[in-house]
């Protein structure tokens, strides 16, 4: 394994739709392919200085660790809860949350979020929530504002931001990370005209970092500063073109610490492009 540290050179600006998007190209900073048994990775967590990722719907219920330096994967945990469509997973250190909130037709009204003890893996629970403005169920397959891929833990709440198909928004939802019986409404706090598709977010001292990709293929990262009020989009962000779907896999997973972030692409096939699962590192010295 060989990660460049080569940073010369990736900084252009360029003027998209109003908004100022730098270049920050990741393809020099891969770390490995990913192992078959991960090709849909769909999200990644730091516990314990460990990285944990997880596949999205229809696969085996598992959390898989991977060596941050090799992509290997060191251990696997099953899970249980069957994973329809699971899409996201977050830390607060003790616990996993694991997003089963996948909602591409826009039809689902069981929305829920699994809550694992890392020690007692048979000790989990179910946090079940709705949106209270979606009024509408019919069917409508990638064409509306109710799927999300994007969860972070943050001063004791889970924070949801949401995959806008119709609008490319996305909207910011607190939950209360208990168990419960009836569905909990979610809490809408903020909204932000992303510009893209939200597929995974990362929380570390104060920044929110969101990651996704247009249907032109185009991944992105957008940062953000924390207000006074524990919210993200009420200042301006920076935000970074990181490369095309078509090359770097389809972008689904990050996850930050002190010594930089951490990408994850899934497997990409459409016509002649064919992007294997692929680990991204970047050094904290090395992004702007």
């Amino acid at each position: 394994m060989k990660i460049s540290f080569v940073a010369v050179g990736l900084m252009l600006s360029i003027v998209v739709s109003a908004q100022k998007v730098d270049w920050f190209k990741i393809h020099r900073y891969k770390v490995a392919n990913l192992s078959e048994e991960v090709q849909e990775t769909s999200g990644l967590a730091l516990m314990d200085n460990q990285l944990y990722t997880l596949n999205d719907g229809d696969n085996p219920s598992e959390i898989f660790e991977l060596d941050k330096t090799t992509g290997q994967i060191l251990n696997k945990i099953s899970i249980p809860f069957q994973n329809f469509d699971w899409e996201a997973i977050a830390s607060d250190g003790v616990h996993w949350y694991i997003g089963e909130f996948g909602n591409n037709w826009g039809t689902r009204k069981d929305l829920k979020i699994y809550k694992i003890p890392k020690d007692s893996v048979k000790n989990a629970e179910v946090i079940s929530f709705h949106y209270p403005e979606q009024i509408q169920f019919n069917k409508n397959p990638h064409q509306h504002n109710y799927d999300a891929e994007s969860l972070v833990y943050h001063n004791g709440n889970l924070h949801l931001f949401t995959k806008e198909w119709a609008s490319y928004q996305t909207t910011h939802y607190q939950i209360t990370p208990s168990a419960n019986e009836d569905s909990q409404p979610a809490k809408k706090l903020e909204q932000y005209a992303l510009g893209y598709l939200a597929t995974d977010a990362a929380y570390f001292e104060g920044q929110l970092y969101i990651v996704g990709y247009t249907k032109k293929l185009e991944v992105y990262l957008t940062i953000f500063q924390e207000d006074d009020k524990g919210l993200f989009f009420s200042g301006k962000p920076r935000k970074y073109y990181l490369g095309s779907t078509a090359s770097l896999g389809q972008i689904e997973g990050i996850a930050v610490n002190e010594k930089g972030i951490y990408i994850s692409g899934e497997k990409f096939r459409f016509k002649i492009f064919n992007a294997q699962p692929t680990l991204y590192f970047i050094p904290k010295e090395q992004f702007p």
